[in-house]
């Protein structure tokens, strides 16, 4: 139909009847939903985008979506905005079903306005929020917005700080989600980065505070987007995301997945898929009995670990491109949602440096805002030593972790492995932080640090008499280590003193994880009555 065309049907629409009234309903319902005009979409879809209602679609189960404030319209006369009142006012808001259960979504439409945001725009997004915390329900917010809407000057950096303000008090409540997959700039990237997750599509996504251009004007450097602000850089070196998505579909599904682990608010349990766990140590388990090298310096993938003991071997995992030397996600255990924390001896030797502690502290209290159980998996020789590190606060920030774990009331089982030394022992979900059950294998050993180290300390005296009367100081450092390593290298030690509750086969870790997990379904703890801690951040 031709534009003239569609006036004169328009024209002819008589509204003092009820025939007449529902053909306008029907005319303007038409307009809100191609709000963007045709050639908008088509660029938006040769970038290789999906528009704004393509994605809400593609996320929630067919026909479940309700739409809120379809025809919201800004209420600007700055710089002739009068002249151009899409319906929508550039971002579709509304609810609907993940997998059948409820969540709350907004989706930020590029092809009006740019997305950029406005007044009534943000008042569109915080509706839906307090929408979904009334209702107990996740939220789901998709970024795609060139920023806060300049013409509405002040109005837009007010409704930046309200949608803040529902962040925030969301927090620990109800999951919130952020998907990026076009620009996310300004103001705005402090949404997605108070939510729980964030995942963000390669090539496609970037967030930063200062563009390329201004930081070419300020500071001299030449960046470009991708480098500044991509997927990759916010989930490998910044920390920011938690998902490099190869494109928008794949985002979506992860965030599919990722809510099938999570309650949809704090008061509710996770979904449970129940299913009763087979004790016998099966061939498959006996792997583990193998698993950890002679060589203490040999290393080997704890995600072999974790494989073996959730369910079907399925391990979801969190931010996988940043800080590598510690392991996040999510698996299942007797078809209950946990969480798991493991050191990762294939990267920095499973140390802990400032992005594992962080990365590590955040998804704690994450599983523990949330009800899900906390399973860690520990080999580590100690904190990342460096000038670097210390200058840029490994102690306030290493102290995050800590803090986690004791703050923490969800079930927390630990399993140590390998190495579990000095201050990183107690970092590591360790008893004295109050998990609940811990256990150590075999191959453990729990000591202040390890045996090269501790001879050169104890025993300076012993090889430098032996290096002055001519004896083989290195064979007397041979015996001392393996005289340390004898007499505290091991977890016995820490076992007759209750810091570890059983020394078990590697085979057996899962039949005890689940022994333990049912046995802590009725767990219930509180903490001190107080406003809030201060977690050192």
């Amino acid at each position: 139909m031709s534009e003239p065309e569609e006036r004169h049907e328009i024209q002819e629409i008589d509204i003092h009847t009820t025939a007449g009234k529902l053909a306008d309903l029907q005319r303007r319902i038409h307009e809100a939903t191609h709000a963007g005009s045709e050639r908008a979409v088509e660029k938006q879809h040769a970038k290789g985008k999906l528009t704004a209602r393509e994605r809400v679609e593609m996320l929630l189960d067919e026909g479940s979506f309700v739409e809120l404030d379809e025809f919201a319209q800004h209420r600007s006369t700055n710089f002739g905005l009068e002249q151009n009142r899409p319906y929508g006012d550039g971002v579709v808001t509304g609810y609907g079903t993940v997998d059948g259960r409820p969540v709350a979504v907004f989706s930020q439409d590029f092809t009006v306005f740019g997305g950029a945001l406005g007044e009534v725009y943000g008042q569109k997004i915080v509706k839906v929020m307090d929408f979904a915390l009334k209702t107990g329900c996740p939220v789901i917010g998709i970024n795609d917005s060139g920023g806060a809407r300049i013409q509405e000057g002040v109005a837009s950096l007010g409704a930046y700080g309200e949608i803040f303000r529902r962040n925030t008090h969301a927090s620990g409540v109800i999951p919130q989600i952020s998907l990026v997959v076009g620009p996310c700039a300004g103001g705005a990237v402090y949404s997605p980065a108070i939510t729980d997750f964030t995942v963000m599509v390669d090539q496609t996504s970037h967030m930063f505070i200062t563009g390329p251009d201004v930081i070419k004007t300020v500071t001299g450097e030449d960046v470009g987007f991708e480098e500044l602000g991509g997927a990759r850089t916010h989930n490998a070196v910044s920390g920011v995301a938690h998902h490099m998505a190869g494109d928008e579909k794949d985002a979506i599904e992860y965030i599919k997945q990722l809510l099938s682990y999570l309650p949809s608010n704090n008061l509710s349990e996770p979904p449970v898929f129940p299913e009763e766990a087979d004790l016998a140590a099966t061939d498959e388990d006996r792997e583990l009995d193998t698993l950890v090298p002679d060589s203490a310096n040999q290393p080997y993938d704890i995600r072999t670990v974790v494989e073996h003991v959730v369910d079907d071997g399925e391990f979801f995992e969190t931010q996988a491109l940043f800080a590598p030397n510690i392991v996040t996600g999510f698996g299942r255990v007797e078809g209950h949602p946990v969480g798991v924390v493991a050191n990762q001896p294939m990267q920095f030797a499973g140390c802990l440096d400032i992005d594992a502690s962080e990365k590590a502290a955040r998804f704690v209290r994450t599983c523990d805002a949330f009800n899900l159980p906390v399973l860690t998996f520990v080999d580590v020789p100690g904190f990342l030593p460096g000038v670097g590190q210390e200058h840029e606060g490994i102690i306030r920030r290493g102290a995050k972790l800590i803090y986690a774990y004791a703050e923490a009331t969800v079930p927390l089982i630990t399993v140590i492995t390998r190495k579990a030394f000095g201050g990183a022992y107690d970092v590591m979900g360790s008893k004295h932080l109050g998990a609940d059950l811990n256990l150590a294998w075999p191959t453990a050993q729990i000591a202040v640090m390890g045996a090269q180290g501790a001879v050169n300390i104890l025993h300076r005296r012993t090889l430098a008499e032996a290096a002055a009367t001519g004896e083989d100081v290195e064979a007397v450092r041979a015996r001392l280590i393996q005289e340390y390593e004898d007499t505290l290298l091991n977890p016995y030690v820490a076992a007759e003193r209750g810091y570890v509750d059983a020394v078990i086969m590697p085979s057996d870790t899962r039949s005890h994880i689940v022994r333990g997990l049912r046995q802590l379904r009725t767990k219930r703890e509180s903490l001190p009555p107080k406003k809030h801690g201060n977690i050192p951040l």
